[in-house]
């Protein structure tokens, strides 16, 4: 049985290393982005820029989206020369992006109306590094003999896939995962501050740690680059975050579920961001606790 043909929409942070992995293991990738500009390095690479998202959508067995939020989801779907202007029955579609669970279960029930396809909720942890190795955590949400039959697809991009139940379960579990990144984060920040002030040399905190229960890949990854300002190349960005923290509040008010250290993470998140660092890296979240008084 041939492979699928698959075309990937989104060419940002984790977009472009998930393409390249899914290319250099034997598939035929069509991408597309909003900012056309971003595709021409990609075609010397053996990736297929497309034109549009008709175009792609028209080639393609299997449509990945990977893009910043749910309105970028809902128009790259919904909006005019959409994927559901020209999906067909069978297509899959695989949503990688991070966004609202209650609208990711419309748009599929839509989708399906619309163009007889499937969607797959497959939100993704690790981080560049982990799309740039395939070692990406997937949680995905949506029929489970589709997610299974969906494997070879994913095993260039993951190390691990975990269905966590019907479509918009794994939007649920990322935000859960992002409640958990997003704090500590902000701790390792308020930490490498305090030790900075202490006369410790902050540099040393991520190597003394390695190995003991405070450790965690955030603070081998982020730990060093906070203690030596390092800031560059941005890796994520401290508005995602903002982004699933605000989710995560809206969530829990849904739920009746109190989570009092996530709202006070999206309140600092939000301090930082409007200070001009929406699109800097997390690393720069040193900065908002050495200005403090």
């Amino acid at each position: 049985m041939s492979q699928p043909r698959l075309g990937f929409i989104g060419m940002g942070l984790m977009g472009v290393p998930m393409s390249r992995r899914l290319q250099q293991a034997g598939y035929e990738v069509r991408v597309w982005n909003r900012s056309p500009e971003k595709l021409a390095p990609l075609a010397g690479e053996g990736l297929l820029p497309c034109g549009s998202v008709t175009e792609l959508v028209n080639d393609s067995d299997i449509i990945m989206t990977c893009v910043s939020d749910t309105a970028a989801v809902e128009a790259v779907v919904f909006g005019e020369g959409g994927i559901a202007a020209s999906g067909r029955e069978g297509q899959v579609l695989i949503d990688f992006s991070s966004i609202d669970p209650d609208a990711t279960r419309d748009m599929a029930a839509r989708l399906a109306d619309e163009a007889g396809m499937h969607w797959v909720d497959a939100p993704v942890s690790g981080g560049v590094a982990g799309a740039e190795q395939g070692t990406l955590a997937i949680m995905a949400g949506g029929d489970a003999e589709r997610i299974e039959s969906l494997a070879p697809v994913f095993a260039p991009l993951s190390q691990r896939v975990t269905r966590m139940g019907d479509t918009g379960a794994g939007q649920v579990t990322k935000i859960c995962n992002q409640m958990l990144v997003s704090c500590n984060v902000m701790v390792m920040a308020e930490m490498m501050a305090l030790a900075e002030r202490a006369g410790v040399d902050a540099q040393q905190i991520p190597v003394a740690l390695k190995g003991g229960f405070a450790d965690s890949v955030p603070l081998q990854l982020t730990g060093p680059r906070m203690a030596t300002d390092d800031f560059e190349p941005v890796r994520w960005h401290v508005k995602t975050l903002l982004k699933d923290l605000t989710m995560a509040n809206q969530l829990a008010e849904e739920s009746e579920s109190p989570v009092p250290m996530s709202a006070l993470g999206m309140e600092l998140m939000r301090l930082h961001a409007s200070r001009g660092f929406a699109d800097c890296d997390p690393a720069t979240l040193i900065q908002l606790f050495r200005e403090a008084p």
